[in-house]
């Protein structure tokens, strides 16, 4: 037969001994049935570029981890910078006077982007302290009031739970009524924080 021989074998030699068949394939020379060997190609560019842009196409995380398993990325410098442009200067208005955030003076934590199994999880823990600024009516004199909002550990998705804690410079200026008035005051900006600090887990989710 072209293309290949039937070899019959007795193990044994004996009728009641197992057989078999084996084929034999000879050089495709010499065979006109038997489909011809795969030729080697050499890859174009464009081969190269099209298998790039379909693996980059749905792939996250770093051009090393293209088999998508664990990676974590540190967000701390960026969480830092976005969260003090978005809570520095904000003014709000009281009936009594009115007063601005100047400076958010600690802001702590940390901040991350994992990558697992091609999808992504991001998360952040921080505490913040802002320094405020402002004038209130006083009796019937104008006062500045110097003071600070701490905002103690808040992480992902906990917003709705946000507190803030007031403390005022130079509490002895001011009878307890006052004091109580201008922390009372003070307090209404945990409305903005919040919207602020939404917006910037919004931001963390899209990078």
């Amino acid at each position: 037969m072209e293309g290949g021989a039937a070899a019959p074998s007795n193990v044994g030699g004996t009728s009641e001994s197992a057989s078999y068949t084996y084929w034999v394939r000879k050089d495709l020379k010499d065979s006109k049935d038997a489909a011809p060997l795969p030729v080697p190609r050499k890859l174009s560019p464009q081969d190269l570029l099209n298998s790039s842009n379909s693996h980059s196409s749905n792939h996250l995380g770093s051009a090393w981890n293209r088999a998508g398993t664990w990676e974590e990325k540190n967000l701390n410098g960026w969480a830092n910078d976005t969260i003090k442009e978005l809570l520095g200067f904000t003014t709000l208005e009281f009936s009594g006077g009115r007063a601005e955030i100047v400076e958010v003076s600690k802001c702590s934590g940390d901040a991350f982007l994992v990558t697992v199994r091609n999808k992504k999880r991001v998360g952040y823990t921080y505490e913040l302290t802002l320094k405020v600024k402002g004038e209130w009516m006083i009796g019937d004199e104008k006062k500045k009031v110097k003071g600070h909002l701490d905002v103690p550990e808040f992480s992902f998705g906990e917003l709705d739970d946000l507190q803030v804690e007031v403390r005022l410079d130079a509490e002895k200026d001011f009878v307890p009524e006052d004091k109580a008035r201008i922390r009372k005051d003070l307090k209404m900006f945990l409305q903005p924080i919040q919207e602020k600090l939404i917006e910037f887990e919004k931001q963390l989710k899209d990078r």
